[in-house]
């Protein structure tokens, strides 16, 4: 006979209707005399009870000729649309003779370890692997509790699970945890537990099929290590820290102690160090723990430097740039141990021994920065390869935020050296205001901004006062931000007026922006600027703004408001105007002129921090140095997020007796005239030594302007810290030096104006221009 299978399918009846050729060749009967009759009838006898509870089975089929043969049965339910059972698929085959079955095979053979379990817990079954797993034959636990099973593992979850399967009928699947061997490392299974039923459908047993998912549960555990090590390793820009944060997400989880130690040029804002020709690798310790209290393992103190000879496990670790496996038993390691005298001290006094060493080197974008170093001392299992891959990428990660935090470092002390460089170092002297000062870099990773400040001394005895932000921070804004103070100080020496002033910085910006090379949005380049001009005089502020919060004015009756003025569109827009403003001041005003970062934060908005200013300028104070320090003190948190500059001025006046003017008419005649005017007011002024001098200047500026200039005509002396002589006509062609020849009757009277005075100039005025002189006055003979 020919031992094929065989396929017949029985509807729910038990008659047969399908029939194969297979079952054609195995039993003789053709498919016309078998379908539609009982499938009963083609049985020598009945089948065992359990072959039908189980739907497979060796039964007894009777052959055509009469004899009966043997044949392996398993049978499969059809089902239709709605999940019912409408009949069965039943495969044959002839089984082997004297082998265990099938079902008794695939039981012991099993990969994964079977084994079924009374209702009471005892064990009635298990394959050969699950005795491999517990380390004892099937023939020594069969009728013994589960719990008798390996040591260190949880069997309270595994009986819970059970009398959960027994009450309910209904299959669970759980992973479970424990050791197999007292100690050792955590081993996790996958197990699905099912209920066993008796004909009568009673749950008689519990199945269950268990899976050694260790090297998976392992690898979910490096994996839930380093997603931690992503939210917890780096969060400041600081190396210290970032290191401590290394240590204590590694102990006690998966070290015993665990250091960090960096080359000391890491610590500072410098390039690397190769520290050639010492015959060791000196490191400075920056962090570590232990899982025991005290740090018994640690031999080295925080802060302090260590030298590390060629051998060490940490110096192999820098050399080579892959993280060394060692321990106890490696020749290099125990040599290292026993040389040092303090950790040779520690392992007497603490009996702290090291069974298992882990050296991975810090390393990020081709720079070595140090090294981490982890130990295993009272746990019993060493570091494994998979532990190796562990520590190289958590070291790996930690050493980019350790580079980030270096870089930083570095970066901002250069942008702060180079920012307090382009900052005014000292402030001119000037009679118009008195100011008082004060600039904060961010406390914050932001970096170093583009804030500045800055007061310029105008003719005239004005004062430009100027504050502004450079969008964005680091290197790049400090230096934009000293172009545009450069820029600034160039268009006041100008004497432009505030708002054309603000379109020509604006000019400038839209011109940086499109000369850079590297791609960049020209957008990106932006700043914002206020520039204020403050003549004591006429007691007159002048001022526009690009972008740049207004001013707030404190009067000196006490009342304190914010300066109604156009915004105007931030510097680098182009093409848009800006809108001057004109107060006029009392003497002993303050005007307070600030950046953003005083009053805006996470926290609140700018309204609410123009609240907060108006309230500290409010405040009685005892000078203005100390309304600075009130000002910040109110506004700003320990470490603000931004950079903050303040500048705070107190204006002062000039009065009737400090400023004379004389209109005068286009006849060369009055040129004496002048003279005899400004020589006399000189004399009241008790300036008698500046006539000579005075009246050579008022003599030539004066004739100028009668002869190239037009009405009207004006001469203005103002006694302030300077001696100054304005000159002013209808006509807006300025002056300029020239070199005359040696028979030339004219063009050397600009020429000794600027020899005789300290500076000279002149500025486009609404009707012409001012050609203005200054001479000095020594101490005590102005006053203010």
């Amino acid at each position: 006979m020919v031992h094929v299978d065989s396929v017949a399918i029985v509807d729910q009846g038990g008659i047969v209707i399908g029939w194969s050729d297979g079952a054609r060749e195995l039993t003789g009967y053709a498919p016309e005399e078998v379908v539609g009759r009982e499938a009963r009838k083609l049985l020598a006898d009945n089948p065992p009870g359990d072959a039908v509870t189980a739907l497979h089975g060796v039964v007894g089929v009777r052959h055509r000729d009469g004899h009966t043969v043997e044949l392996a049965l398993r049978a499969c339910p059809l089902r239709d649309d709605g999940a019912g059972v409408t009949a069965f698929l039943v495969t044959a085959s002839v089984p082997a003779l004297l082998e265990p079955s099938v079902a008794e095979q695939t039981f012991q053979q099993a990969s994964v370890a079977l084994c079924a379990f009374d209702t009471e817990g005892r064990i009635l079954r298990l394959n050969a692997t699950a005795g491999r797993e517990v380390g004892r034959a099937e023939d020594k636990l069969v009728g013994r509790d589960v719990t008798e099973g390996a040591p260190d593992v949880d069997y309270e979850l595994y009986l819970r699970h059970q009398a959960e399967v027994v009450r309910t009928g209904a299959p669970v699947h759980f992973e479970g945890y424990g050791s197999p061997e007292p100690g050792g490392r955590e081993h996790a299974w996958n197990v699905e537990m099912w209920p066993i039923r008796d004909a009568s459908g009673e749950v008689v047993a519990v199945g269950t099929a268990s899976f050694d998912s260790s090297e998976q549960h392992w690898a979910r555990q490096r994996l839930a290590q380093l997603n931690e090590a992503a939210e917890t390793i780096g969060t400041t820009l600081d190396v210290v820290q970032t290191a401590e944060e290394l240590v204590g997400l590694v102990v006690p989880r998966f070290a015993d102690f665990a250091s960090v130690d960096l080359f000391d040029w890491v610590l500072r804002p410098q390039e690397p160090d190769p520290g050639a020709g010492q015959p060791g690798v000196v490191l400075r310790r920056v962090a570590h723990r232990s899982g025991t209290a005290g740090t018994p393992e640690a031999v080295v103190g925080l802060g302090s430097v260590d030298t590390y000879p060629p051998f060490s496990p940490p110096v192999r670790a820098l050399t080579d740039g892959l993280p060394v496996l060692s321990g106890a038993g490696d020749p290099d390691f125990d040599r290292w141990v026993s040389g040092h005298d303090a950790r040779s001290a520690r392992v007497q006094e603490y009996g702290v021994a090291v069974h298992s060493l882990l050296a991975a080197p810090l390393r990020a974008r081709g720079t070595t920065l140090g090294v981490a170093v982890l130990v295993r001392a009272l746990r019993p299992d060493a570091y494994s390869a998979d532990d190796v891959a562990l520590a190289e990428e958590l070291a790996s990660r930690a050493a980019v935020y350790v580079d980030n935090a270096r870089r930083y470092a570095r970066e901002r002390a250069t942008a702060l050296t180079l920012q307090r460089s382009l900052l005014p170092q000292r402030l001119p002297g000037q009679a118009a205001v008195e100011v008082a000062h004060r600039y904060l870099p961010a406390g914050s990773g932001a970096g170093v901004g583009g804030d500045w400040f800055d007061v310029i001394s105008l003719s005239g005895g004005r004062v430009a006062l100027v504050v502004g932000d450079v969008v964005g921070h680091g290197l790049h804004s400090s230096a934009t931000m000293g172009r545009l103070r450069t820029a600034v100080r160039t268009l006041a020496d100008v004497d432009l007026p505030p708002d054309e002033l603000m379109t020509h910085l604006d000019d400038l910006v839209v011109h940086l922006a499109t000369e850079k090379s590297d791609g960049e949005d020209i957008a990106e380049l932006c700043a914002t600027c206020l520039y204020a001009v403050y003549d004591p005089v006429s007691r007159c502020l002048s001022l526009a703004a690009a972008g740049h919060p207004p001013p707030v004015l404190r009067r000196p009756d006490g009342a304190v408001e914010l300066v109604a003025m156009s915004a105007g569109p931030p510097l680098g827009i182009g093409g848009l105007p800006f809108e001057a403003r004109e107060l006029e001041l009392d003497e002993g005003s303050v005007i307070a002129l600030y950046t953003d970062g005083l009053i805006e934060d996470r926290d609140r908005d700018a309204d609410q921090g123009t609240a907060e200013l108006r309230r500290a300028l409010r405040a009685p104070s005892r000078s203005l140095e100390a309304t600075c320090d009130a000002v910040l003190k109110s506004l700003l948190p320990e470490r603000p997020s931004d950079d903050v500059a303040l500048l705070l001025a107190r204006t002062r006046a000039l009065g009737a007796d400090q400023a004379v003017t004389w209109d005068l008419p286009p006849d060369p005649e009055h040129v004496a005239v002048a003279r005899k005017n400004a020589t006399e007011q000189l004399v009241r002024w008790g300036l008698d030594d500046e006539v000579f001098v005075t009246e050579l200047i008022v003599s030539e500026l004066v004739t100028n302007a009668i002869r190239y200039g037009g009405p009207p005509i004006r001469l203005r002396l103002i006694r302030d810290r300077a001696l100054i002589c304005e000159v002013s006509d209808g006509s807006s062609t300025s002056p300029h030096l020239r070199r005359a020849h040696v028979y030339d009757e004219g063009g050397r009277g600009l020429m000794l104006v600027a020899q005789l005075t300290q500076r000279w100039g002149s500025r486009q005025t609404s009707a012409g221009k001012t050609i203005w002189a200054e001479q000095p006055l020594p101490p005590g003979r102005y006053e203010r």
